[in-house]
């Protein structure tokens, strides 16, 4: 099935119909201007695997150091688009059921999926993920490859970062959903 790109709320409806509060609004502007301004990591991470082939295959050299930094910005990119990702209500879910549901029967699903399912294993995600930046921190954590980078907690940092930001986008999400079912908050559309 070929689809228009511009024509993507009429294949997946669901995805803006919930009217938008002035939380949403306002995460869905930051989240563009994080996106943006993040959006160089990709063009970062293109440089570092040109020159991380062509040491290699070129060169006869690999640099173990350009390899950990492939993954760093791939994992930072990740992260981030998560939580745009939920923003945007671009993530992925089982459409086959949701599709055949009245948008009344959708809000309902959202609403307790963020409540039930969601929430509960971010902020567990949360809880465990700050000890493990901060005793990585502790004992000056560095790559286990010889060459390797050093400060591993800084990577490691963006994990709690990229939860947070997605707990975010879920409450900006549940802010539209309750708007829809209860009038509460009241939509900015």
């Amino acid at each position: 099935m070929q689809v228009d790109a511009s024509k993507i709320s009429e294949v997946f409806p669901h995805r803006e119909r919930f009217p938008h509060t002035r939380l949403s609004a306002f995460t869905r502007r930051s989240f563009q201007r994080l996106l943006w301004g993040l959006s160089w990591i990709w063009f970062g991470l293109i440089g570092v695997v040109v020159i991380n082939v062509t040491m290699r295959y070129l060169f006869g050299e690999g640099r173990i150091e350009f390899e950990e930094i492939q993954w760093h910005l791939y994992s930072v990119g990740f992260l981030i688009g998560l939580a745009t990702c939920m923003d945007t209500d671009n993530h992925v879910r089982v459409d086959i059921f949701h599709a055949n549901m009245s948008l009344r029967q959708q809000a309902w699903v959202e609403l307790y999926g963020l409540l039930l399912l969601f929430f509960p294993f971010a902020i567990a995600m949360l809880a465990f993920s700050i000890p493990f930046v901060s005793y990585s921190f502790e004992i000056g954590e560095v790559s286990d490859a010889p060459g390797g980078l050093p400060y591993r907690w800084a990577i490691k940092s963006f994990l709690p970062l990229g939860i947070a930001l997605m707990l975010l986008a879920a409450v900006s999400r549940l802010s539209r959903v309750t708007a829809y079912l209860f009038g509460w908050p009241r939509n900015v559309d």
